[in-house]
């Protein structure tokens, strides 16, 4: 079964992601837990914001893809890789410390740059 969710915000509108089966653990928890929203904190070029969920570390990874969703434990945050980051080298998309991914962007993650610092970001089941 794919599982896809909506990720909304007013300077872009929506964009798809579907969950991946990597992190099934992290992937189910935030499936059940859907709709969540915050407000966009910026790191480079990630977007992430607090969740009420606490989700213990699954197949962590220090280095991401660029259109990786995923949930970033010390945080207890989710995280949308569109770029480079503070703490990457070179042409690496490195995190704060590492994350579990559990979900790709579809199409346009570097759409996500036009996001502001503040801004709603929702997501929800498609």
């Amino acid at each position: 079964m794919v599982r896809r969710i909506k990720i909304l915000t007013s300077s872009v509108g929506t964009l798809f992601a579907e969950l991946t089966d990597e992190n099934p653990l992290t992937a189910g928890a935030f499936w059940e837990k859907l709709p969540i929203e915050g407000k966009a904190n910026l790191w480079g070029d990630e977007i992430y914001f607090s969740t009420s969920l606490s989700i213990e570390t699954e197949n962590p990874k220090s280095i991401v893809n660029r259109g990786d969703v995923a949930y970033w434990p010390p945080g207890k945050a989710v995280c949308f890789f569109f770029g480079l980051t503070p703490a990457s080298r070179g042409k690496e998309i490195q995190p704060a410390s590492p994350v579990n991914v559990f979900g790709r962007i579809e199409h346009n993650a570097k759409l996500l740059k036009l996001v502001t610092s503040g801004e709603k970001v929702r997501l929800e089941r498609e």
